[in-house]
């Protein structure tokens, strides 16, 4: 294949879906993968890192999921669901998979993942794993817009939203008269809004 030909077929990737990609990659298309990691691996990233708590691992586990689907790409059935949620499904599977295998090698020596770990990876329900994907998906880009905010109208929301206070607290908390506490939160509010399209 020639260079023109390999970045022909790398753009036309992009504007593939996800489905397509997977057929794609049960016939060993490398371009079809690494479009596939483009789009989820900072997904698989966070929710791994969330289940085992350590970047190094988190990686680790990130390589093996994008492994484990270049193997299994020819497995998916379109009718089990969506995409994101198989791959969500061996992310989540790997995550407590990995944790196990240290409690039970404290050194921390790795293991390969078992073909005759399968059974049990049959067995996780999709729909939980949808679910949870897209509450950390959504958990995600609230963290961010919050962060984005103003640091005296992020102040206020965390302390209402987060940590239960009244405005009148509040007020006495950060020293400020009530209805600039008032204002700022309702600002914020209107900002996090228009950021997250409710």
């Amino acid at each position: 294949m020639s260079l023109d030909t390999a970045l022909g077929q790398l753009v036309d990737d992009r504007k593939l879906n996800d489905e397509t990609l997977l057929r794609l990659i049960a016939q060993a298309q490398q371009s079809a993968l690494g479009e596939l990691y483009d789009r989820y691996s900072r997904l698989v990233y966070s929710m791994a890192l969330n289940s085992v708590d350590d970047p190094a691992l988190a990686e680790e586990i990130t390589q093996d999921v994008f492994l484990r689907i270049w193997n299994k790409a020819t497995t998916y059935q379109v009718e089990q669901g969506k995409v994101m949620t198989w791959i969500a499904s061996i992310t989540r599977y790997r995550s407590i998979d990995m944790l196990r295998r240290l409690k039970v090698r404290p050194e921390g020596n790795r293991a390969v993942w078992a073909e005759e770990d399968d059974e049990l990876f049959e067995s996780i329900d999709p729909i939980d794993i949808e679910e949870e994907v897209q509450l950390n998906q959504r958990s995600d880009t609230i963290r961010k817009a919050i962060a984005e905010l103003p640091k005296d109208q992020r102040q206020a929301l965390t302390l209402a939203f987060f940590n239960g206070y009244t405005h009148a607290e509040i007020a006495q908390i950060l020293n400020e008269p009530l209805g600039t506490v008032k204002t700022r939160i309702r600002l914020a509010m209107q900002k996090l809004r228009h950021t997250l399209r409710y």
